[in-house]
């Protein structure tokens, strides 16, 4: 290139090479200052798509956890009240048996009975009035509430856990009960007398002494195994056709079988066809979801509600649940939540079907016996229901935790792709320095050749 003085070319290059350099300092600075790699979208496009949607999951990971730890206060408090209750109903069967010994006069009674009032209305009180958060805790507010439309086919014994709508479940697998039938004859009791000849046997049936003794018929051997069913898990019939016992679980499910055993055990069977139990198994549609689930037995367990499944095998249900209990948002998503239910607590609603404990009285003896039975039952109602808040305590620290995890690997992913690297920003920054005032030099040089070019026109 020529001397030139009307565009100097070298200036200008040396001044756009400066820009470039400050323009690159200014942006090491900024991720210096701030500590982010990017900090616009024109940083990095995708990277910013990426780590924003991370944050959005961070933060409604952060906010579940204080959601779940509001839900464990919520617990503790309501957990609180009811122990007072239980404390409460261990005092009234106090008094209720001492009212029960006829040692004490009507008068007596009386006195008690006014400590007992006192003890209902403290109940009905501490229903009213517990709460969280203006929530009242114990007045049924937070009470799951559902029922079947077909409890023969499928029994809704709870729907703890469940939101509010119409679930369908159609059975798929109908539960089967364990039998055992027996490859020992008898054509008679005649022939039955002759086996057992009125002398103690050893025989055992899942482990369980079954008394002989006196067996001499065919109902003698049946009354003889039943007497015992309650134990053993087993109950006996009679199969006219083929003259043989057939011994059949009382549960249903693949979890109970059919043992039997002792020196003599050849008596009833010698090694006989055993059928095992099946479990229970059903579909579950709730909107446009269905879940499989199978059965303890007839039992199944659906996101923690109760389901009987009675029917045969095609046969279909809906359970309708109208209230859910209070609802906990424990995750960042939509329907990351469970249900935190609380049954209605009071006077009224404990007890036996046949005496409440707002009925209780003690003022005649027959009424201070039957009210031990009725607080028995108060007393096994509230331990049931705070065992099922423990589990519910229990499950959110579970949920704390994993949440807790679950954040901490996200903002370490956030922060790998967002974050800026110190040393190596610090390093871009020095050089970025060393390049600037190296431009400046340069452009200042450049600056000066046009006037050592006039010095030709002298």
């Amino acid at each position: 290139m020529g001397m030139v003085v009307a565009n100097n070319i070298s200036s200008l290059f040396a001044w756009r090479n400066l820009q470039r350099t400050d323009q690159a300092m200014t942006k090491s600075l900024e991720r210096l200052s701030t500590g982010y790699r990017i900090n616009r979208a024109a940083d990095d496009a995708a990277g910013l798509a990426i780590s924003e949607k991370m944050r959005a999951q961070i933060k409604g990971l952060n906010q579940a956890i204080r959601n779940a730890n509001d839900g464990i206060s919520m617990i503790q408090t309501a957990e609180g009240a009811l122990g007072e209750v239980q404390s409460i109903l261990q005092r009234m069967r106090e008094l209720t048996v001492q009212a029960t010994s006829e040692t004490n006069t009507p008068d007596d009674r009386a006195e008690i009975q006014k400590e007992i009032e006192q003890l209902k209305s403290e109940i009905d009180r501490i229903s009213d009035n517990s709460e969280f958060n203006g929530i009242k805790l114990l007045n049924g507010s937070l009470g799951a509430q559902g029922s079947s439309d077909a409890p023969a086919k499928v029994d809704a014994l709870s729907v703890t856990g469940l939101k509010p709508g119409t679930y369908t479940v159609k059975i798929t697998k109908a539960a089967t009960n364990a039998t055992l039938t027996s490859d020992v004859t008898y054509a008679d009791d005649a022939a039955v007398n002759t086996k057992f000849d009125g002398t103690d046997k050893d025989i055992t049936i899942n482990g369980i002494q079954i008394d002989t003794t006196g067996v001499t018929s065919k109902a003698t051997l049946l009354a003889a195994i039943n007497a015992r069913k309650s134990e053993t898990g087993v109950e006996a019939s009679w199969d006219t056709t083929n003259n043989v016992i057939i011994l059949t679980a009382t549960e249903y499910g693949s979890g109970h079988t059919i043992t039997v055993g002792g020196t003599d055990k050849d008596l009833i069977v010698d090694t006989g066809m055993l059928t095992n139990g099946v479990d229970a198994q059903a579909d579950v549609t709730f909107g446009n979801t269905t879940t499989s689930v199978t059965a303890t037995g007839r039992l199944a367990i659906y996101n923690g509600a109760q389901l009987v499944l009675n029917g045969a095998v095609g046969d279909t249900a809906n359970i309708t649940v109208v209230k859910s209990g209070a609802r906990l948002q424990i995750g960042a998503n939509e329907d990351q939540e469970i249900a935190v239910d609380i049954n209605e607590i009071n006077t009224a609603t404990l007890g036996t079907s046949e005496l409440k404990v707002k009925d209780v009285s003690v003022l005649v003896t027959d009424n201070a016996s039957q009210a031990i039975t009725a607080i028995d039952a108060a007393i096994k109602q509230v331990s049931s229901e705070r065992a099922k808040l423990g589990a519910f305590q229990n499950r959110l620290e579970h949920t704390i935790t994993n949440l807790q995890v679950t954040a901490e690997n996200l903002t370490a992913a956030e922060s790998r792709i967002r974050d800026v690297d110190m040393a190596a920003e610090m390093a871009n920054f020095t050089k970025q320095q060393v390049l600037q005032q190296a431009g400046v030099a340069m452009l200042a040089q450049a600056n000066a050749q046009p006037q050592a070019i006039l010095q030709l026109l002298r």
